[in-house]
């Protein structure tokens, strides 16, 4: 009986003392096995692109929730997934850089998605972090609009759609938990706003704007609805908020106008 109380012991005592490295090396150690991931994937075929990022939503995912602790339902669902969609996001993006420039980005990759973990780790519904958590959130949203309209045809136009649908649905999700929604209203708000983005997205698609032009409106609209609500939320008037952010709905579609007449 000793025998398997001591085995049981060491059980524990060497599981604690993963859990600790884990929670000392992860938020360093993941960003940059992502980064590398990141930077393969730029210069890889697209078959191999598949398994990339694969490896980068299983990792990120794992890696997550080894960092973050228990799922609670005060803080949300959706940070758990933000890593996985950021890296799969600059990974489809960074597929548009000049040769050469990978090596020199790969620094730029890591500091982004160690910003992600360290935003979403630091009690990010509080003020402070939240202009942070902001503007990751419409840049892997403009990195995954302009990610796809790169690697997937024009003609094939319906499935850019669907599957920026798939990325654009976790930041949604989270700037609505961000805001102090949960559970079935957060899901309610999140797609509503995943709603709007994708009704955008299709007309620019459509409209076959010059990239990144069509990519930086779909990140506007995220912007602009985000903020909207954000305002409405915090008692500002209607009509203050109609004002603002319909000048910039406005402005995007005179853009927009501008632009597929050109």
């Amino acid at each position: 009986m000793s025998a398997v109380a001591d085995g049981r012991r060491l059980l524990r005592a060497s599981r604690v003392r993963g859990a600790r490295i884990v929670k000392r090396a992860g938020p360093v150690a993941l960003p940059l096995i992502l980064a590398a991931l990141v930077a393969a994937g730029w210069v890889v075929d697209l078959v191999a692109l598949a398994g990339v990022l694969a490896l980068e939503l299983a990792l990120a995912g794992l890696g997550m929730a080894a960092l973050l602790g228990a799922a609670r339902l005060s803080v949300g669902y959706a940070r758990y997934a933000i890593l996985a969609v950021a890296a799969v996001s600059i990974t489809l993006a960074g597929r548009l850089l000049p040769p050469g420039i990978g090596p020199l980005a790969a620094p730029v990759a890591w500091a982004f998605l160690w910003w992600t973990l360290y935003t979403e780790r630091t009690r990010p519904t509080a003020p402070a972090n939240r202009l942070s958590l902001d503007l990751l959130l419409v840049f892997t949203v403009f990195c995954a609009a302009v990610g796809l309209a790169g690697v997937i045809p024009s003609e094939l136009w319906l499935l850019q759609i669907v599957l920026l649908a798939v990325l654009v649905a976790v930041p949604c999700l989270r700037a609505a938990e961000a805001r102090g929604a949960v559970g079935v209203p957060a899901v309610g708000h999140g797609a509503l706003h995943l709603l709007v983005v994708l009704q955008v997205a299709t007309a620019l698609v459509l409209l076959d704007l010059p990239q990144p032009v069509g990519s930086a409106l779909i990140a506007l609209t995220f912007h602009a609805w985000s903020g909207a609500a954000d305002a409405l939320e915090s008692g500002v008037p209607s009509r203050a908020v109609a004002l603002e952010y319909g000048s910039l709905a406005v402005i995007g579609a005179f853009v927009a106008l501008f632009l597929s007449r050109s």
